[in-house]
């Protein structure tokens, strides 16, 4: 049997590889650090120069936005390069898809923009001797629109790589390039500060001139008290016009939400109209009859009765003016009366230049009600008439919600107001302005007294709605108005300031409440008043004598 030697899977000897083929992409360890330090020596150029481009961009950005003031720039329609604050803003730019340019003859309608960037960035790959290195990073825009090709396989390509208006986005730039900015003149502030002087000027010489006017007519407070006043009717007219032209807001009438630079047209018809009453011809003489004799003579004797009447005092007595101070000095409550109490910040409205609140309104009311119900004893010394008493929340509630929304009803649950004397009601109007209302059983009236005498048409027209409601919810029947008028007097005391309209309110109230037909108090007598009302909050009781 013969054996045959198995070879071996492997030679025993190495086999000599054949040698490595060199390419284009293998072109040695020289070529490859040759080619490295020429991709090293473009990324410094290029970082240099990005440098550079930012660091002119920070320096001339004054510049370029005085410019874009001064002319808006147009469109880049010609291709040319941009600014240098779009130059720099843009992002790196992609690559050109090889197969753009398949089928195609070379890019013909490449933007002067990137064909411009792109030479720079050849020439630079040329200086370092590689003309195959990719396309330059710095051009943000490239469009590319290839020639048509004969081939039956061309198709057009269209594609446009816009970072300009990406990079820009939230930045006011479209389309490359900036919008005017705006740019105030470098006297503007000169010139509106001195036009802002000029009409205070002038509002101040028309409230001169105003004040000039009255102080000829019998005004006697002093100028700052006037201006008060003349703020004080501004305010009121604004908010009586929107009263009227839609229904008030809550918030739009507080009293600290204006100004107190009174409209020049507000000075301008208060100065006509004072200027009109001095214009007028005098009067005609006339024999007066024996009717206008008998009135003059009725005159006579009421200022003769009125001079006769004490007047009221200017301080209070010495023991009452100390009680006074030490009222003010107290803290937390300081009286009570029926459910009514007024503590040390609602006292401290009494004090001069402040306006009253409704806690010290309807304390003075309850007071009012309780001196008419303790006197009904036909053997009291001094006969008080039977008044009620309606609180601050009366008027909101019937001008507002109305009597059925109100349920004005549930006011007069337990009391007929019918067989009352007087009912005394305070009006606040918009939060700005205090008065007294009275719907008299008496004299068959519904008056109104107004310390600014104004018009008051629609406290009648409340008033008068408000009587027929309550008449049909208690009696079944409507009211009858014959014989009722509007009484709006015309002698009413006036207050020469813009505070003092609530103190006026609660005297009106009191007088009323006593019967009185007149009132015998001024704007004169307001700084007793208020430390004579003091008294009589401190003490729930009213002072006895003028």
């Amino acid at each position: 049997m013969t054996s045959r030697k198995r070879q071996a899977p492997d030679p025993l000897l190495p086999v000599r590889s054949a040698k490595y083929q060199r390419t284009e992409e293998n072109q040695g360890i020289w070529n490859r650090w040759r080619q490295l330090g020429t991709d090293a020596f473009t990324l410094g150029y290029e970082t240099v120069r990005l440098g550079y481009l930012s660091l002119m961009n920070s320096s001339q950005k004054l510049g370029v936005s005085q410019a874009s003031s001064r002319q808006p720039e147009k469109p880049n329609q010609t291709g040319s390069l941009p600014s240098q604050a779009t130059y720099s803003a843009l992002p790196p730019r992609l690559p050109i898809p090889e197969e753009f340019h398949k089928d195609s003859q070379p890019v013909a309608g490449r933007s002067r923009l990137s064909s411009s960037l792109q030479s720079h960035s050849e020439s630079s790959n040329a200086l370092n001797g590689n003309g195959n290195s990719p396309p330059s990073t710095l051009t943000g825009h490239t469009s590319v629109t290839p020639v048509p090709s004969t081939s039956k396989g061309y198709v057009q390509h269209n594609q446009s790589y816009d970072f300009i208006g990406s990079s820009a986005h939230g930045r006011g730039v479209v389309g490359g390039i900036r919008p005017r900015r705006s740019r105030d003149h470098i006297y503007a502030r000169v010139h509106k500060a001195k036009v802002q002087d000029d009409r205070k000027k002038d509002r101040e010489e028309l409230v001169q001139e105003l004040f000039h006017y009255k102080r000829s007519t019998g005004y006697t407070s002093d100028f700052d008290s006037f201006k008060s006043l003349i703020n004080y009717q501004a305010r009121l007219e604004i908010l009586e016009r929107h009263a009227l032209s839609r229904a008030p807001r809550p918030g739009l009438s507080r009293r600290h939400s204006f100004s107190d630079d009174v409209d020049p047209d507000f000075l301008e018809r208060a100065l006509r109209k004072a200027r009109k009453s001095f214009e007028l011809p005098p009067p005609k003489p006339f024999s007066p009859s024996h009717d206008r004799l008998r009135l003059s003579a009725r005159h006579r004797d009421e200022a003769i009765e009125k001079r006769l009447r004490p007047k009221l005092p200017k301080v209070l007595p010495p023991d009452a003016d100390t009680q006074v101070n030490a009222l003010l000095c107290k803290k937390g409550v300081i009286s009570k009366v029926a459910r009514e109490s007024v503590n040390d910040r609602d006292l401290s409205r009494l004090l001069p230049s402040q306006w009253l609140n409704d806690e010290i309104m309807n304390f003075y009311g309850a007071m009012i009600l309780t001196r008419s119900e303790s006197n009904r004893d036909p053997t009291a010394k001094r006969k008080m008439l039977d008044v009620h008493y309606f609180s601050t929340f009366f008027w909101p509630k019937l001008k507002n919600e109305g009597y059925e929304q109100g349920r004005l009803a549930k006011w007069t649950k337990k009391i007929d107001i019918f067989s009352k004397d007087v009912i005394l009601i305070p009006i606040n109007h918009n939060n700005s302005h205090w008065t007294g209302a009275a719907i008299n059983f008496r004299r068959k009236r519904i008056e109104s007294y107004d310390s600014m005498n104004l018009d008051r048409h629609q406290v009648f027209k409340a008033l008068r709605s408000y009587l027929d409601s309550e008449h049909r919810n208690k009696r079944k029947k409507p009211f009858d108005f014959t014989g009722w008028q509007n009484h709006n007097p015309e002698d009413t005391p006036q207050q020469e300031n813009g505070y003092d309209c609530g103190v006026f309110t609660c005297q009106f109230l009191e007088s009323l409440s006593r019967g009185e037909e007149e009132f015998h108090f001024s704007q004169r007598d307001m700084a007793y008043l208020r430390r004579r009302m003091i008294w009589e909050i401190g003490h729930a009781k009213f002072l006895d004598g003028p």
